[in-house]
């Protein structure tokens, strides 16, 4: 139930003020309010500002504050809630013995070609039950939360067939109804090349298109359709022609592009307006500016880069060059075991070259613009949703500074607080 609160004391109210995502030097400014406040009605935020300021006006209002609970973050920082803009958390089965064979040398595709990576996880994830595949999504969304993280996208693409894809999708339905956090989900069918479509993606794409988007846009089952647009995996053309068709029946576009080789991926994501396109590890600065232009969220992923030991996403030019930078996890069992937020913004600052200021930009409202939410969440603004994190650390800057340990003390949801640090047992408050 959506919750009436206010925080107040607030060292460092760390607004994010936006309703679009902040482009390059833009990315700095966090709009910091000190000793701020922050009121929240039924779930929505109705004030911000000075705590004396906040507090003389709802006392002169007359308001009844016999319904609202007060949190003094007296030495700590609030700021809003995280935004995980990409993910892939609805998975069967592990795969620790790939990331052994990785530690040895093997490379993500060399895997991938012999049947295992993707495919693997595709085998598991059929024979999961919804019911095993629901319990691990619970267990993986409290981890998440514990992290900051207010809302999560999510991906399908571990079924490859019309039964597995639509299983995922309805599991994410299924954990946006059972948990607080808002599950975002994205249609990823074409995520891999089953072998009996190798050689023949053309048809794979026509099966995708004919037995599954129809169903998915139907049902309202996602709100995005994501392709691997990859050397070896789905070519741009193929690509193009997933996301416009999937486009018409109202699926928003999203790539995963230029991640292992330069293919173009980041050129197309700016040709047909994409919502963002991801990882663009060797995106070229043709394509990087293109996007910058056409104003489509180029969304990192650090961690699969140090997981995968790759050269990191050029943050810093795609920056310096006009564009929205977002930040996110890509968990996934194989790329990417990890939903740590901490990590991804350490490794953003020191690898990336992003200030502390561009890093929580980037996780908070570009992230939430990555998702075409910027407008309902994302930053501390009147008439947004009252998704906010408190900090154990009186400064924002010990996000990035506290390497890959969590900062976060409380989280609000709604309105409502969905962790505490501090009645979870893990350090006496």
């Amino acid at each position: 139930m959506d919750g009436n609160l206010i925080i107040k004391n607030a060292s460092e109210l760390v607004t994010c003020s936006g309703f679009a995502a902040k482009r390059g030097r833009a990315m700095s400014e966090l709009g910091i309010i000190a000793d701020g406040a922050v009121v929240i009605e039924q779930g929505q935020i109705s004030r911000i500002g000075p705590t004396t300021e906040v507090m003389t006006e709802l006392n002169a209002s007359g308001k009844d504050l016999s319904p609202f609970e007060t949190i003094d973050a007296f030495g700590k920082a609030v700021l809003p809630g995280f935004i995980d803009s990409h993910t892939h958390l609805v998975f069967g089965g592990y795969r620790a013995e790939e990331y052994a064979w990785r530690l040895k040398g093997d490379s993500y595709m060399d895997i991938l070609h012999r049947g295992g990576g993707i495919l693997s996880t595709v085998t598991a994830t059929r024979r999961a039950s919804r019911e095993e595949l629901t319990e691990a999504g619970l267990k993986r969304l409290a981890s998440m939360l514990a992290f900051g993280v207010t809302t999560v996208e999510g991906k399908s693409g571990y079924g490859l067939d019309r039964e597995t894809e639509i299983k995922q999708l309805e599991v994410m339905a299924e954990l946006n109804r059972l948990h607080p956090m808002d599950v975002v989900p994205t249609f990823m069918g074409a995520h891999a090349v089953l072998p009996e479509y190798k050689g023949r993606e053309e048809a794979y794409i026509d099966f995708m298109l004919k037995e599954v988007v129809p169903e998915v846009a139907s049902r309202r089952l996602a709100e995005f359709c994501d392709v691997f647009c990859e050397q070896n995996v789905f070519s741009i053309a193929q690509s193009r022609r997933l996301l416009t068709r999937a486009a018409e029946s109202g699926l928003k576009s999203k790539l995963h592009a230029d991640e292992i080789v330069h293919l173009g991926g980041a050129e197309l994501a700016a040709e047909i307006g994409a919502v963002s396109a991801d990882h663009l590890l060797h995106a070229s600065d043709g394509g990087l500016r293109a996007m910058a232009e056409a104003g489509v969220v180029a969304t990192l992923l650090p961690v699969t880069a140090f997981s995968l030991r790759e050269p990191y996403a050029r943050g810093r030019f795609m920056i310096d060059a006009g564009g929205a930078v977002a930040l996110a996890t890509d968990f996934n069992p194989g790329s990417c075991f990890s939903e740590s937020i901490p990590l991804v913004a350490a490794l953003a600052a020191l690898y990336m070259n992003l200030s502390s200021e561009e890093v929580v930009t980037a996780l908070t409202l570009n992230a939430a613009a990555a998702l075409g939410r910027a407008q309902a969440i994302g930053s501390l603004d009147p008439g947004k949703q009252g998704d906010v994190v408190i900090l154990e650390n009186p400064s924002y800057r010990f996000i990035p500074y506290h390497l890959g340990v969590s900062t976060v003390e409380k989280v609000i949801k709604r309105g409502t607080l969905a962790f505490d640090k501090c009645r979870q047992g893990e350090r006496p408050c």
